[in-house]
């Protein structure tokens, strides 16, 4: 069944390389979304001043860029199985952070929170589905017989 893990494997992937590829090839409406919903804690203003004039664009471009380019780039890694343990324990912290901000249907009243509890249920499962593929780590491409004793 090898075969079956690496095709899973590449398939979940394809959601983190999509997802990062659509925040990439729109950093404004990204970036614009991102300032909506997140705020810099005041510790980190000073520090992301200085970013924001070393880059030259405002910090919310520039964590989108680092989120786009980020999700490509594990999605990439665990479609390749390496580094899995490594990037999907990143992932999921990446994901409790996006439901925390971006799907708070504790925030809303009862009808209207419909949509964002299911989105949130669904980072749910992405995360359980990212322990899996941290607990299992790196998987070896022979570790069975792809068809048993046959």
């Amino acid at each position: 069944m090898p075969g079956f893990i690496a095709f899973g494997r590449v398939l979940f992937a394809v959601l983190f390389i999509y997802s990062g590829a659509s925040k990439l090839l729109a950093i404004q409406a990204t970036a614009d979304s991102f300032a909506a919903k997140v705020t810099i804690p005041e510790f980190a203003v000073s520090y992301a001043q200085q970013l924001e004039s070393m880059a030259g664009m405002p910090i919310m471009q520039l964590i989108a860029i680092s989120v786009g380019a980020f999700e490509i780039i594990a999605g990439l890694m665990i479609a390749l199985n390496w580094l899995v343990r490594f990037f999907s324990i990143l992932l999921i912290i990446l994901v409790i952070g996006a439901t925390y901000y971006f799907h708070d249907f504790w925030n809303q009243p009862a009808p209207d929170n419909a949509h964002t509890l299911m989105e949130a249920l669904k980072n749910l499962s992405i995360i359980g589905a990212l322990f899996i593929l941290a607990g299992y780590g790196r998987t070896p491409r022979n570790a069975e017989a792809a068809y048993g004793d046959v």
